[in-house]
């Protein structure tokens, strides 16, 4: 594909340019039927093209650099493309139904992303697409690895995370100073986590500022030194150490303990 749109860095823009790697990518989306399918930053369209060949991918486009919006209309004049920015989209009427989400993420904002499929996750049954490999692998990290973090406990409490494959930094233009990887989010069966949702993502996120203390220590903005709660031995491990099962757990003990201290 000849380079016509110049990549900008403010964006976190790298043009993928290994096509077998792109065809990999647009594989990855395990469909059994006709599913729409949002493609978030498509670029000059190496993957578009083999999302398009998919009969069962019915593609709409999210892209917010001008430039590639262009070329896309130019070059793949079949192709819906919605300029915008995929952050600021209001999902739900886009599709009214189910869909799937796949891209080559930039990687500066591929955390947030994530983050907005958990807030639609009952409409997205698939994710797949490339990211940093450092961030891949936190997602897709078991308990007790120090790559386990707070995007792996909120995407795996909804998702089966599949760390698939490893890219290399040279087949982008420009090269990205990092390694890449290809992750895949399968739904799972959990409809609703049995605590405080929002308050779990609170819980998840205060116990990680301080992933090096015991729960007893991190916990302590949300709930005081004081409170009968920390007697329990979950307080003596590290966050790391922590399950879905077992935030879920501390959730209910953070709830309960807020009430009483009303």
């Amino acid at each position: 594909m000849t380079q016509q749109v110049r990549a900008k860095k403010y964006l976190g823009q790298h043009f993928l340019k290994d096509k077998e790697i792109a065809r990999r990518i647009a594989e990855s989306l395990p469909l059994s039927q006709v599913m729409p399918v949002l493609e978030v930053g498509p670029g000059m369209g190496v993957l578009t093209q083999y999302l398009l060949q998919n009969p069962l991918v019915d593609l709409t486009a999210v892209e917010i650099d001008r430039e590639s919006v262009d070329y896309l209309h130019l070059h793949y004049p079949q192709l819906k493309v919605i300029e915008g920015d995929f952050l600021k989209m209001d999902l739900l009427a886009l599709y009214p139904d189910k869909f799937c989400i796949i891209g080559n993420f930039p990687y500066n904002i591929s955390s947030q992303i994530f983050f907005k499929v958990l807030d639609y996750r009952d409409r997205i049954p698939y994710v797949s697409g490339m990211i940093q490999k450092e961030v891949a692998e936190r997602i897709a990290s078991a308990p007790g690895k120090k790559a386990y973090g707070i995007l792996s406990v909120l995407m795996q409490a909804f998702y089966t995370t599949d760390y698939l494959f490893t890219v290399s930094e040279q087949v982008f233009d420009p090269p990205p100073k990092v390694k890449s990887a290809v992750i895949r989010f399968t739904r799972n069966e959990v409809q609703h986590l049995d605590c405080d949702e929002k308050l779990f993502r609170t819980v998840v996120k205060t116990a990680f500022n301080q992933r090096r203390k015991t729960m007893r220590n991190s916990l302590k903005p949300l709930v005081p030194k004081e409170s009968s709660m920390y007697v329990d031995s979950i307080f003596d491990k590290r966050p790391e150490q922590l399950g879905v099962a077992e935030f879920v757990q501390l959730t209910q003990m953070v709830e309960k303990a807020l009430k009483e201290n009303r």
